[in-house]
């Protein structure tokens, strides 16, 4: 997928990107390949493959949910941007807030946000466990989302702590959702969510299923989660 196929692909959702906008998905490219050198952003380099696989994959979000109210959206493990930025330069009403484990991947961002002149984001270098702990982030955005990080049942304790009362989890996978999610149904109850749909859609050229989750937070999540940082990996709830 090309630039030019990426712009007609999202006009055909609904999404019309500007001049700045495609501008600044060209700048966010040159900058992922050019770091990438030095710090291992991505295994896809190749334009075509960047903006179908990350680009387009990040905004497929926004086919099933509306992300242009101010709104504020935490992007858990977020590695090099993904979904939060591509979403961010789409719609730039949101308040965007990534925390990932990595410095060095929170280096390469904020040096992104400079170059893309984005506002209202903020990112911070910490574990999804530790972040979900603290009572100034707990409990404090609209939509949390994480993509391709862990299974569901993992997931859901990393994420839904972070969602406000009445917000949203939008996980997004690939194959096997459905799978992910009966084996995750459990932890997201005890967590205080609730499935609500399931999308799954191929990408373009036929290049792979994705399925994009939605669960709501129903009540508020008990305070001994999320447990110590790498006890939901080894012991799912």
């Amino acid at each position: 997928m090309n630039p030019e196929q990426f712009q007609l692909a999202l006009k055909e959702k609904g999404i019309e990107l500007s001049e700045i906008q495609l501008e600044q998905f060209e700048t966010y490219f040159k900058l992922l390949v050019e770091w990438n050198e030095k710090i291992n952003l991505t295994a896809l380099t190749a334009e075509e493959d960047v903006y179908l696989k990350h680009f387009y994959d990040s905004i497929s979000a926004a086919f099933y949910y509306d992300f242009t109210k101010e709104q504020s959206i935490c992007d858990v493990g977020a590695g090099a941007g993904f979904p939060s930025i591509p979403l961010k330069i789409c719609f730039p009403e949101l308040k965007v807030t990534i925390v990932d484990s990595l410095q060095k991947r929170i280096v390469f961002l904020n040096q992104l946000a400079e170059k893309l002149q984005l506002s209202n984001v903020a990112f911070y270098h910490d574990r999804a466990e530790t972040f979900g702990k603290n009572k100034e982030h707990r409990e404090s955005f609209d939509i949390v989302t994480a993509r391709a990080v862990a299974r569901m049942s993992v997931l859901s304790e990393l994420c839904l702590p972070l969602v406000k009362k009445n917000g949203i989890f939008i996980a997004m996978k690939g194959a096997q959702a459905d799978n992910e999610l009966s084996d995750a149904k459990n932890a997201i109850e005890i967590l205080g969510g609730e499935a609500k749909d399931t999308h799954t859609f191929t990408l373009p050229n036929d290049e792979g299923e994705r399925s994009i989750i939605f669960i709501n937070k129903r009540k508020k999540t008990p305070n001994k989660y999320p447990r110590k940082p790498g006890t939901p990996n080894k012991s799912p709830l």
